[in-house]
This record gives structure tokens, sequence and C-alpha cells, in this order.
């Protein structure tokens, strides 16, 4: 008889750990507390308009798609893609605005309109490939959790390789010598949720994620991943049951023996998996002690967002996809947002104008504009109010309107917004954090907390706050290193 697993949360590491572990012969049930499966990859369709309200970029769809492979079935034929041109769009304060191309030599001509040799742009590329494929090698695909894992696979001589003495804003302005190109490039930490100056150099690895597997766009909007997942779910019998909120999680000496839900119902399981983050779950479901809880300081959350979705009577031409507006002093915005904790002034904005792709997700000759500051996590000591966020949604708005969207306010015709702690109630994220773990130099050296229990060894991990981190990929491939782990793990306490 196969082994019972169950899965807290159906977040797309969730969903990926369950599909994975159902292909190795497990027999897997998913709680997950909201009304629809995906986690933060979640939608709102409301008078017309469609908003991803999580993730709006996909990047390294293969490993997605190694998910129906192992199934006989193709990624393609349950979830459509295509790939963006721009990748995206920056817009600064001085007026220049300066798009992103896997395209040489187009990625050339946009580098010489803020004045930056193009020879810069292609030597940091070699660079960032040079570490993606060092992580990549281990981090990622081997799925290493541990300093004795990384010790063994990588050797001194290849961990030296990682640019271990830089932070990551270090490494971009070795290599490229205008503020423009270096905010850019900067900003792709922007994927975990950190600071290019405290996260360590090897975070370079990240552009490359984009200029060598591209940047892609799901039709109908981002949240079709989970739709097609679903369907995948349904063909391998992988029950879902949805509005079922886990409150409880019960043990026996060094073991997790079941789920309590909501209703007062006991789900005994042999393995559990949760996609709840570590710290809640340790905190929350399994109520340990302050003295273990603070073995896990190192692990911060990543920062949290103010996520408004406006629904638009007309079109900014100028708009891309996705876009970029910066901060006009970029280090003071992480320093404030990562250090100080306080709300940027001067904000570095991402907005989505995803009708520039896909006419269906706004009514015809409109905008649907996602737009993401990022702010800091939930601060218990300084507690800001619903109020407070909704004032600084005003600032975001400004700024915009000073950059050239004119008149936006006048314009909108629907609105919704979230807050972190709206993201806190909706996902129990710690401290309303968006990606999981900092990745912080100083604090962690960019590693999450471990994918197995270090104090119940059948209670595993996956998500954004374990190893390798936040992100739709890394969440995906997380769930996949968890399966062999869970595998590997059983058939060794089953022959001892």
């Amino acid at each position: 008889m196969s082994k019972t697993v169950i899965v807290i949360g159906a977040g797309l590491g969730g969903l990926s750990a369950a599909i994975s572990l159902a292909q190795a012969g497990y027999s897997v049930v998913i709680h997950e507390k909201n009304a629809r499966i995906g986690g933060k990859l979640n939608v709102l369709q409301a008078q017309g308009y469609t908003f991803d309200l999580g993730p709006s970029i996909l990047t390294l769809p293969h490993i997605f798609g190694r998910l129906f492979e192992r199934s006989g079935r193709r990624m393609e034929d349950y979830i459509p893609i295509r790939p963006l041109r721009p990748h995206w769009r920056n817009f600064f304060t001085d007026g220049k605005v300066v798009d992103l191309d896997p395209d040489p030599e187009r990625m050339a001509a946009e580098a010489r309109k803020v004045g930056e040799d193009p020879a810069n742009v292609r030597r940091f590329l070699e660079y960032s490939g040079r570490l993606y494929d060092l992580v990549n090698a281990g981090y990622f695909e081997q799925g290493l959790d541990t300093s004795k894992e990384f010790s063994k696979f990588y050797g001194l001589g290849k961990f030296l390789q990682f640019d271990l003495f830089r932070t990551m804003h270090g490494g971009v302005a070795r290599h490229l010598r205008t503020r423009h190109m270096r905010d850019i490039f900067d900003y792709f930490i922007k994927y975990v949720g950190s600071s290019a100056y405290h996260s360590p150099a090897f975070m370079n690895c990240l552009p490359t994620i984009q200029f060598r597997y591209d940047l892609w766009y799901v039709d109908g909007g981002l949240y079709n991943i989970a739709r097609g997942l679903q369907r995948l779910l349904d063909e391998l019998g992988i029950k879902v049951h949805l509005n079922s909120d886990v409150v409880s999680v019960r043990k026996s000496a060094d073991r997790v023996t079941s789920v309590v839900l909501a209703d007062g119902s006991n789900h005994a399981a042999d393995i559990i998996v949760s996609n709840l983050e570590v710290i809640p779950a340790y905190a929350q479901l399994l109520l340990e002690d302050e003295a273990f809880m603070r073995t896990l300081d190192r692990f911060e959350p990543s920062c949290s967002g103010l996520i408004v979705e406006l629904g638009l009577d007309c079109k900014y031409e100028q708009l891309a996809h996705h876009n970029f507006f910066y901060s006009d002093h970029q280090r003071e915005h992480f320093r404030t947002v990562f250090r100080k904790r306080q709300l940027p002034p001067d904000p570095t904005i991402y907005l989505v104008a995803a009708s520039r792709t896909d006419p269906t997700v706004a009514p015809a000759g409109c905008d649907g504009l996602k737009i993401l500051p990022h702010i800091p996590h939930i601060d218990d000591r300084h507690p800001l109010t619903r109020e407070d966020y909704l004032a600084y949604k005003e600032v975001v708005l400004t700024k915009l309107e000073r950059m050239g969207l004119k008149d936006l306010r006048r314009h909108v015709v629907f609105e919704h917004c979230w807050t972190p702690l709206d993201i806190r109630e909706q996902y129990r994220s710690n401290k309303g954090s968006i990606y999981g773990v900092v990745s912080d130099r100083f604090k962690n050296l960019a590693f999450k907390a471990p994918k197995q229990s270090t104090k119940y060894p059948n209670l595993f991990f996956v998500g954004g706050s374990v190893n390798p981190g936040g992100g739709m990929p890394m969440v995906v491939l997380c769930g996949q290193n968890v399966a062999k782990k869970v595998v590997a793990w059983d058939r060794c306490s089953s022959s001892s």
C-alpha cells in the first residue's frame, strides 16, 4: 500500500511537490485554505479587466515542462506561452527610456542610448552566465541545502568562483559604468525581493535566466498556469480540498503524524509537506517554543509590496508589457526598504500593462495596470495601518503621473489594492513577505531554510522560504527536489 502524503497549501511549490510525489507512487492529498489553487499565483477579474494579482513574469518554462513530461504529456497542450519583446521597458527621471532585449544588436543600441559601451553589457552577461551555470549545477538542480552538501558537490575550487567577496551591486558596478545600466541590472534582484546592495554577487546569475532562456507570457494571464496544473492534477487523481484550512500539525516524539483542519477533523499522514512558509508553520501549526524559533532568525522575510490594480478608460501608448520606473536614488531606495524598514519616498515601481500583448485582459482601447512598488515587510514593533498604506499609494500614483502617465487618476474606472496586511492574511506569509526569505550576504549568504525539517524528519517544506528561494520557476523546482528528498529519506528509513 502506498504511503500517504498530505501537502499543506496549493501554491506552485505545493502543487509541484504533489505532482512529483504522485508520479513517484505516493498517495497525495492537498489541503488549501483559500477558494482556488495557485497560492500567490492569483487572479482578479472585474468589469472586463483581468489582473495577475501575484507573479506576472514567466521564466524558465522548461522547469514547469518537467511536471508534464514525467507523465508523458506536453506542457504546451495545457499552458500556451509566448515570448515577449521587449522583455521590459525602463523609465528614468531624466527622461531616458531603455528597453531590455535578448537580441545582442538591439541590446547594444539600447546601451548606447545612455552612453554605455555595449561591450560592457556583453562582458557583464558573460559573467552572469558563468555564475548561473555554477549555481544551477548544484544549488538549483541538485537541490543542495546544507554546507556539507555544498562542500561535497562544489569543493573549495569551485566555491571560490561564486564571487563571494562582492555584493550583487559590486558585481554590477565592476562591469557597467552608467547609472542607468547599473540601476537596471541591480533591479533584477526584484525576482527575490531583496537588495542589490546586501545580496551576494552570485545573485547576478539572475539576468541569465532571462537573457538566455527568454521571458514569457501565458495567453489569458499567468493564472492559466494554475488552470493547466489543475488539469494535470485531475488526470493524476490528486485530490485538492479547497477552503480546507490546516490549523494544527500533530506530532509524536520526533515525527509529525496528522493535520487538524479548521472544522476540527484530524487527517493522518505518513509524510507532511508544508507549502506554508517555514517560520509560520513552526510557530502557528507546530507551536514550537521561543528557543527553537530563535534558531530561524537568519531567515528574515523578504520585502513585501503594495499591489495596486487599476482599470483605465484609456491607453498609455508609451508603456510596454512590463515596465520599471526607477528611483532617482536607488541605493537610498534599497537602504530605506531593507535597513531602515520605512516606506521609500521615491520608490522604484514595477508596472504591468498586459493588454500590450493580450487584448483579452482589458476592454478595447483600455489599459489594465498592475502597479507594484517593493516596501518593507510588516514590522511588528512599529506596525503601519491600512490607512498608512493607502496614503502611500498616492505617493506612488503621483510619481507615475510625474514620469509620464499624465492624469492617471482621472482615467481610473476600477481600483483594487492589497497591502502587506492583506498579503499576510491571504497567504499567511511571514510578516507579509512576497518572496519568502530575503537574500542577504551577511544574514544568510542568500541561503534559505532546508527543505527537510531539522526536528521532524518526515516533515518537508516547499516554497520561497526554503532553498532555492522565491520566484515561480524556483518554487516549482523546489517541489520537484522535495519529492526527491522524500523518496530518498523514505527508502533509507524503510530499510533501516
